[in-house]
């Protein structure tokens, strides 16, 4: 899976777990900030990014994670180890 393909799921993900237009997840979107997430949409997005990859993301690699760009940086990762 290229970083294109990784980028396009996570975008889905995101816009169908806040509730927001594709349009508004940019790369550098802020969850909170941006998309207005809240704490417990932040742990249902991570939830939900490990179930779609297979992958687990510890909690404080979580924490840091707060953009599509981030996001996707990290399952690039993980799916290439």
């Amino acid at each position: 899976m290229n970083e294109q393909e990784i980028f396009d799921k996570v975008q889905g993900i995101i816009s169908e777990q806040l509730g927001v237009e594709k349009s508004q997840v940019t790369k550098d979107a802020n969850f909170a900030n941006d998309l207005g997430a809240d704490s417990l949409d932040t742990v249902e997005l991570v939830m939900a990014i490990e179930e779609a990859f297979n992958i687990e993301i510890p909690d404080e690699t979580a924490e840091q994670i707060s953009n599509l760009q981030q996001a996707v940086d990290f399952i690039r990762q993980k799916v290439a180890a």
